[in-house]
């Protein structure tokens, strides 16, 4: 699906320049990650040496920005390739007047090269496409492939938290989860039927709750 054209988008990204990290990726053979490291320093970003907790595929900054109001004793990093929607997220976090929050265009595969290992606390992936057709299940952001990428970004006792309203999706990832490295927890079919008190509602989930369809929801840490 191709997205709207996002107006000013040049002007708004430069608004909220504070926000966002700037990097710059290698011009050499992008597949060869491990030859280029180029950390960023959570500690001078911050200001502070709080946990920091990675959302990959921020969408709007709905859950990135409410993470980050209710728990001001972490920092949050939010990932987004596409630069419309991420600008967007990015004014909601100036609009919510938040400190705690950074914005990160880039794909998720580039992260090791920005991310120090095990630098990570907790991980969310909020209703990522599923990528339902065979041919492109290494695009799937819980592939064997982005899992060992989460293995090493992720300190001692951190997790994963996973979020879809895509039973596919759901299924492939438990059986991915549990056949690289992962131990599964808090398993739910039906999350907002199943008492679970902490969530925190995006965008997307909301509108696939009001027309009655499930949540699934997982959490996974290294073994």
């Amino acid at each position: 699906m191709r997205l709207r054209k996002t107006k000013n988008l040049e002007k708004r990204r430069e608004n909220c320049s504070e926000l966002r990290l700037p990097y710059t990726l290698p011009t050499y053979n992008l597949s060869k990650i491990s030859d280029f490291h180029r950390y960023f320093d959570f500690e001078e970003i911050f200001g502070n040496s709080n946990p920091v907790v990675l959302e990959i595929g921020c969408g709007k900054g709905q859950f990135a920005c409410a993470y980050s109001e209710k728990n001001p004793g972490k920092n949050v990093l939010a990932v987004e390739c596409e630069a419309g929607v991420l600008v967007k997220a990015c004014e909601k976090a100036l609009d919510f007047g938040l400190s705690n929050i950074r914005f990160l265009e880039m794909k998720a595969e580039y992260l090791p090269m920005f991310i120090k290992p095990h630098s990570i606390c907790e991980i969310y992936l909020n209703f990522s496409t599923p990528f339902p057709k065979k041919t492109y299940e290494k695009h799937r952001l819980t592939h064997k492939n982005f899992l060992e990428i989460y293995k090493n970004l992720l300190c001692d006792d951190g997790f994963i938290a996973q979020k879809t309203d895509n039973r596919g999706l759901f299924e492939f990832s438990l059986e991915s989860f549990s056949q690289n490295g992962f131990k599964l927890y808090n398993i739910s079919l039906d999350l907002h039927n199943s008492g679970y008190e902490d969530n925190i509602i995006t965008e997307y989930e909301q509108k696939f709750s009001d027309q009655g369809l499930p949540i699934f929801r997982l959490e996974a840490r290294p073994k």
